[in-house]
């Protein structure tokens, strides 16, 4: 029984096909099957059921890929805690971040990151809250960027920052000159949203509710149409075709110009927002290194987010929403 047998079952599992497991463990898919069949009869039992589309995983193979994922993250913690006898931010930190986080703190976290850090390069994976949480859980990421609520437990977190969402309107609307919107006015326009699978969206429809139920009969509710990202959906209000709500670090830094073709619009209070934090495995040895992208975060300057540094080492316990 090797290491990389165990990691080859667990990326069967994860993928539930034998010819993208190989491709994401770069090896063969013969080399991975007869990994695979070795191991099975050294253990002498079955793990996966072959036959159709997706590959099935037995009672006891569940069990053995369970265990033979806390393996491999002791086997982490080992080298870990060698190099942490040298320096304990040397070596890269493979950090994850939601679609909705990455494309706004990134370009201001990668510069302080370096200077502050250069020994600790990050490896960015940006996804979707729960692949990054199951990637958590394999122990293929040190820790993510999210939004709560976290549907997950057994992991530990500090909180980086508040930001408030903000209303995006064409140019030519007819709020496009308004101070500010109420939650209530939003039921009448057509609302743009990302698609199934964002946390944001969830958010979203936490402050509207009635976007739901995607009918022009409902309190008022023309439609929703969704798109695939922030940016994309930005680009359909400037086309015209309904209004949407931001995060305030997704807005341009610069004031809008009259010639632009999006209006943005704060709400009135009560603001509806999200709070980020920084998760990561209970078991995680590299506090250090946690310590240090938090301090990264915090010394980025996002206009119109609130920075929490103050409850950075209040780590909690993510329980199940």
């Amino acid at each position: 029984m090797t290491l990389t047998e165990l990691k080859y079952i667990i990326a069967v599992a994860r993928e539930r096909h034998f010819g993208r497991a190989a491709e994401a463990c770069f090896v063969s898919q013969p080399t991975l099957s007869v990994a695979i069949k070795k191991l099975e009869e050294e253990l002498g039992v079955t793990i996966f059921e072959r036959g159709g589309s997706e590959v099935g995983v037995t009672p006891i193979g569940m069990r053995i890929i369970s265990q033979a994922q806390k393996v491999l993250e002791e086997s982490a913690n080992l080298k870990e805690i060698a190099r942490q006898g040298h320096d304990p931010l040397a070596g890269p930190l493979k950090v994850g971040i939601i679609h909705t986080i990455g494309p706004y703190l990134l370009p201001k976290l990668i510069p302080v990151q370096i200077q502050q850090t250069p020994q600790m390069p990050l490896i960015l994976q940006e996804n979707f809250t729960v692949r990054l949480l199951e990637l958590l859980r394999q122990g293929e990421l040190d820790c993510a960027i999210m939004a709560l609520p976290l549907p997950d437990a057994g992991l530990e977190m500090m909180t980086l920052y508040d930001e408030d969402f903000i209303v995006a309107v064409p140019a030519n609307h007819k709020w496009a000159t308004e101070q500010s919107l109420s939650a209530e006015d939003l039921k009448q326009e057509t609302m743009l949203l990302l698609g199934s699978g964002h946390c944001f969206r969830d958010q979203v429809l936490e402050v509207c509710p009635e976007m739901s139920r995607f009918s022009a009969a409902d309190d008022g509710i023309q439609r929703s149409f969704e798109g695939s990202s922030l940016e994309t959906i930005r680009h359909m209000v400037a086309a015209g075709l309904g209004i949407t709500l931001l995060p305030v670090s997704a807005v341009a830094e610069k004031p809008v110009s009259e010639n632009d073709l999006v209006k943005y619009i704060p709400i009135t209070k009560p603001v509806p927002n999200r709070r980020i934090v920084l998760a990561w495995r209970r078991s995680f040895t590299r506090s250090a290194a946690i310590d240090a992208l938090a301090q990264a975060v915090f010394s980025c300057e996002l206009p119109g987010v609130k920075m929490l540094p103050n409850e950075k080492y209040q780590a909690l316990s993510v329980v199940l929403a």
